[in-house]
């Protein structure tokens, strides 16, 4: 898989997940792919001080990525 094909994936999975954030209120973006390795994403709006953003991150947006790019070991919030 190529970083472009790689990139793709990642925002297919971004994709999935996005609606379940807004409506919330919340959203997130891709920020970086780094060594095609960890993911580094920006949770905004309600999602930022929501104290349940780390599980969200964790099972929800983790498990959706690796699931589009099983190569994928971490998923980074760089959020405020």
């Amino acid at each position: 898989m190529t970083s472009e094909e790689l990139k793709q994936n990642v925002e297919k999975a971004l994709e999935e997940i996005r609606p379940f954030l807004q409506s919330d209120g919340g959203d997130i973006s891709l920020v970086s792919i780094d060594n095609e390795k960890s993911v580094k994403v920006k949770l905004e709006g309600a999602c930022v001080g929501c104290s349940v953003n780390q599980m969200t991150l964790k099972s929800g947006v983790e498990m959706t990525i690796k699931k589009y790019a099983p190569q994928i070991e971490e998923v980074i919030n760089i959020g405020a």
